[in-house]
């Protein structure tokens, strides 16, 4: 198998580029909203720390350092010559934080102050205080991860391992819900056509694989079936062609010394028989391909009325025929089936044969009923397989090809019908077919 055709690394390679891409602008998100975020509370903690410094020395000065004040340790009083009249314990003795001073009309400045660590600073002015006109500066030290790339950096590593982890897990995942599908694919690889008797594993998982491998094992059953049916098919029709073509060879050898008129006749039927199995063997053949003829409006009992009349039968018919039923199909076709059905009669009938067409509900049915030995129950779907004639027939049999009743089934199939065999003291067999309603009147209202 491509490894790039692969269902397991297309959806690996499609998680990890979605997932990858999530990951990425997440860590770009936080990479580029958090130091803002982060700033901007760092500002708003020391401006209110600085306003309220401001207040407090309006009234007052520090005697000492300037204590801690809203979680805030960093403290100057600044004058406008840049000295530094008071500060917090940590910023004792040291020069002013920044250089920056209100501009004029504004009480606040703001700046970042980065010698080593960097901090936010903001100061607010207070022209009237204790000191005179001084601004009150709060500094707050940046947390380690804002003065760093440390944050993206971790970021970008957990976002890759995450991505790695994902990609795994689809990988395996995916694996996992593929090896059954990959069993049923190797287990059909050691399937040939001429072992078709294997079978698929079912897995008791009870989804969607295990009634893929269930429905597997029913098409090789059908497959078998039909390659079964496919190889009794070539072996009789191979034995069936093999009697007439034997017969008529060596009637034609003998006649060559003695011209007698009963070989001469014997060779005739033999070829008469071989064309009636070459004939019923392209129809089954056209059959089996699903070729559809031009169809039309028939009415079925003038069809099985001008078929008894064109048939030359053995023994007597009696028809019960009921008028105006229509079926629609290919006259040529249904005339063969009827054919056959009588003829399968009159062979194996042993003094009358009877036919009825009646209608039933928004079916057209035919009976075809002889008085001879009828047909068991439990060989009743067997004559309609190709070449079979059951034993307690073939001393009767007259010449058929044993294809009359499967090519009367496959051309009542191909209309919609049926064709069975029903009850009876000899063989009844009933055909069923759809009938065609007339089609409406435009004119009428």
């Amino acid at each position: 198998m491509v490894f790039g055709r692969s269902i397991r690394a297309r959806m690996t390679i499609a998680t990890v580029v979605v997932f990858g891409a999530v990951v990425l602008l997440g860590v770009l998100a936080i990479s580029l909203t958090y130091p803002v975020r982060a700033r901007a509370d760092l500002v708003q903690q020391a401006d209110d720390a600085s306003r309220h410094l401001a207040m407090t020395i309006t009234e007052q000065r520090f005697s000492g350092p300037i204590p801690p004040r809203k979680g805030v340790y960093l403290f100057q009083i600044v004058n406008s010559a840049g000295d530094v009249l008071a500060a917090s314990t940590g910023l004792a003795g040291q020069p002013p934080l920044t250089r920056a001073w209100p501009r004029r009309g504004d009480l606040r400045v703001q700046t970042r102050v980065c010698s080593g660590r960097c901090m936010v600073v903001v100061g607010t002015s207070n022209p009237a205080s204790a000191y005179g006109s001084v601004t009150a500066f709060a500094a707050l030290r940046e947390p380690f991860l804002l003065s760093s790339p440390f944050l993206p950096l971790v970021l970008t590593a957990f976002g890759a391992v995450l991505v790695a982890l994902t990609g795994w897990g689809s990988w395996y995942g995916v694996g996992r819900v593929l090896d059954p599908v990959e069993r049923i694919r190797s287990g059909l690889a050691r399937i040939s056509a001429q072992d078709l008797s294997r079978r698929i594993d079912v897995p008791d998982t009870q989804d969607e694989v295990a009634e893929l491998a269930a429905t597997v094992n029913e098409t090789l059953e059908r497959l078998e079936d039909a390659v079964a049916r496919h190889r009794r098919f070539v072996s009789d029709a191979s034995h069936e062609l093999r009697t007439p073509i034997t017969g008529l060879l060596v009637r034609l050898e003998s006649g060559l010394a003695d011209l007698h008129e009963g070989e001469w006749r014997a060779a005739i039927k033999d070829a008469e028989r071989l064309s009636d199995i070459v004939h019923d063997l392209l129809l089954m053949a056209r059959l089996d391909a699903g070729v559809q003829p031009e169809q039309e409006r028939i009415e079925l009992g003038k069809l099985v009325e001008e078929e008894v009349a064109r048939q030359t039968c053995r023994l007597p018919l009696t028809m019960d025929v009921e008028p105006g039923l229509f079926v629609r199909g290919n006259r040529l076709r249904l005339a063969r089936l009827l054919t056959n059905l009588l003829s399968n009669a009159d062979r194996y009938g042993d003094s009358r044969v009877w036919i009825s067409v009646r209608g039933w509900a928004d079916q057209a049915v035919v009976e075809v009923l002889d008085d001879g030995p009828g047909i068991p129950a439990e060989m009743r779907d067997r004559v309609f397989e190709r070449f079979t004639r059951l034993d307690h027939t073939r001393s009767r049999d007259t010449g058929g090809t044993g294809l009359g009743l499967p090519i009367a089934r496959d051309i009542a199939k191909a209309h919609g019908g049926t064709l069975e065999i029903g009850d009876g003291p000899g063989a009844r067999m009933i055909l069923r077919l759809p009938q065609s309603l007339p089609a409406p009147d435009a004119t009428r209202l």
